[in-house]
């Protein structure tokens, strides 16, 4: 029976991977509160005491705006936090599965991101994701690195609700319709991260370990993001008034932090070492949302 070790448990993709690896192994999972990846003594304890064959970390500092006021913060955890796990993995030979972001990409590109695309993080938060994904390589431990994007989920923070408690009270909302991405399910983040688990420690083969782009197939905007929510919500709920939605650009809505205009990543890498294929993007929303309605 492997024993897994859970970090950020009460997070969008923590909780649904509490469920998710419970069909590998014994879950111990923990919370901010009780493992704080800014705390490189209590990762260690906690590690060391846990003596778990898997670590998974799905925790972070995720305010991306907020990042910009208090770098050294964000760092902290999303940087030094996975740092010091990979150290431990190294040192107890676990495995070590990290998530990771888009973000860790200028935007600049017109085709999907690989693995092996060029990183150039505009924001602090970018910046922090990307010192961890390298902590870890640089570690050489057993390791699993997912990038995923536009993270949503029926808790937590995030676009999806945003955008539903705001058409309760605002007749209109802008969006920004200039940044592409692929918004991705939490749940089908960590259900498509246990297969490759699953598949990697049954293969015991080596060159599984890297990095794996894990998102949703398909792309569109923030716009047509927002779109897609008001209009499967209202197939559930024909009571429900859907905004009217203006398109603007980034520069009509500025923030703290700089995001990346493009950040489809190309998921074949995944698809083709561990035939692991996450859902299209609006096929995991209407199933969020369905949840959301019924529950």
């Amino acid at each position: 029976m492997k024993r897994i070790l859970l970090t950020g448990k009460n997070g969008q993709v923590g909780w649904e991977l509490q469920r998710a690896l419970s069909v590998l192994g014994e879950v111990i999972a923990f919370d901010s509160k009780a493992l704080n990846l800014a705390e490189p003594s209590a990762i260690r304890s906690l590690v060391q005491a846990s003596r778990p064959h898997i670590i998974v970390n799905a925790a972070a500092y995720t305010a991306v705006d907020k990042a910009e006021s208090e770098p050294e913060v964000v760092d902290a955890v999303n940087g030094k936090g996975p740092e010091i796990l990979a150290e431990e993995a190294r040192r107890s030979g676990a495995t070590l599965v990290h998530f990771s972001t888009d973000y860790v990409f200028d935007g600049k590109s017109s085709t999907p991101y690989l693995e092996t695309s060029p990183t150039a993080p505009l924001s602090a938060y970018g910046k922090s994701k990307l010192h961890g994904e390298q902590a870890i390589i640089d570690s050489q431990c057993k390791h699993l690195i997912f990038r995923t994007s536009w993270v949503y989920a029926n808790r937590g923070k995030n676009f999806m609700l945003t955008m539903l408690n705001l058409a309760r009270s605002k007749p209109l909302l802008s969006i920004v319709n200039d940044q592409r991405g692929a918004p991705t399910w939490a749940r089908s983040i960590a259900e498509g991260a246990a297969q490759v688990l699953s598949r990697t420690l049954n293969s015991h083969q080596e060159e599984s370990w890297g990095i794996y782009n894990l998102t949703c197939s398909d792309q569109t905007t923030w716009f047509g993001f927002a779109s897609a929510i008001f209009e499967l919500y209202r197939n559930l709920d024909p009571n429900f008034t859907i905004p009217e939605l203006k398109a603007i650009t980034t520069k009509e809505y500025p923030t703290p932090a700089q995001r990346p205009l493009y950040s489809v990543l190309d998921n074949r890498k995944v698809q083709n070492a561990f035939h692991v294929n996450l859902p299209h993007w609006k096929r995991a929303l209407e199933l969020c949302l369905q949840e959301r309605f019924t529950s």
